[in-house]
C-alpha cells in the first residue's frame, strides 16, 4: 500500500510504499491485548511487602497459660489478631513477569501498526529535524498536520527537534529501537519518518 510523505518545513508531499504484511493487516484486540497485559506486568516493580510471623519483632512467648484463665487460648503477640502483629497472608516481593512468545510480541506489532493505518492515525513525515530550538514553531508544524496527542518515531533523533518537542504536551518522541505495542496505542497518532518505516520494515520483516 501506498502512504503520503508529508514534509514538516514545506506543504510539498511525495508518496512510499509500506510492506501489506505489516501495514496491512486485520488488527486483533485480543492479540493486542496480551502483549499490552505482558508489557505493564513486566514493567510493575513488585516490591510491596508486610512483616510475616517469621519476621515482626515481638516476642514469641505465650501470653498467658492456656487453662483457667477465663480468656480465648492465645499463643505469641505476633499474631495478626493483636495490634502490632503480622499481616495474616499478606503480599511478599516477586516479579509479576511472565513469558511470551518472540513471535506474539512481533505479530502484536505489526497489528498494532495496522490498527494506526486501518483508523487513519499513522502520518508518515520525511524527517524529524528543525534548525533552531523553539517549541512553538514546532507547535505549528506539527499541529498542521495534525499531530497534536502522537508518538514521533525515529532512528535517530535531532538535537534541535528533541529539545524542542520535550515541552510539548501529548507528543512522545520514541527511538525504532524502543517501539512498542503500549506506547502506540495510548497516543491518538503514530507519526513515522521515512528512516523509522525503512528500520521497522527490516526489523519486522
Amino acid at each position: 500500500m501506498k502512504a503520503k510523505v508529508l514534509h514538516l518545513d514545506r506543504d510539498a508531499t511525495s508518496d512510499i510504499e509500506l510492506n501489506d504484511s505489516i501495514f496491512g493487516l486485520e488488527p486483533r484486540a485480543d492479540l493486542l491485548q496480551r502483549v499490552v497485559v505482558w508489557q505493564l506486568a513486566k514493567r510493575r516493580a513488585g516490591t510491596h511487602k508486610v512483616l510475616t510471623r517469621g519476621e515482626i519483632n515481638r516476642t514469641k512467648q505465650k501470653v498467658y497459660r492456656q487453662k483457667g484463665t477465663g480468656q480465648a487460648r492465645h499463643g505469641a503477640r505476633s499474631a495478626p489478631l493483636f495490634v502490632g502483629g503480622a499481616k495474616a497472608m499478606g503480599p511478599v516481593q516477586h516479579s509479576h513477569a511472565f513469558d511470551l512468545p518472540k513471535k506474539v510480541r512481533a505479530l502484536g506489532l505489526k497489528h498494532a501498526l495496522s490498527t494506526k493505518v486501518k483508523d487513519g492515525a499513522l502520518i508518515v513525515i520525511e524527517s524529524a529535524k528543525a534548525d533552531a530550538i523553539k517549541t512553538g514553531d514546532l507547535a505549528k508544524r506539527l499541529d498542521k498536520i495534525g499531530a497534536q496527542n502522537a508518538l514521533i518515531v525515529d532512528g535517530e533523533f535531532d538535537g534541535n527537534f528533541a529539545l524542542s518537542a520535550r515541552n510539548l504536551a501529548g507528543i512522545g518522541l520514541l527511538p525504532t529501537a524502543g517501539l512498542n505495542v503500549y506506547d502506540i496505542l495510548r497516543r491518538e497518532k503514530l507519526v513515522l519518518t521515512t528512516a523509522a518505516v525503512k528500520a521497522i520494515e527490516e526489523r519486522l520483516s
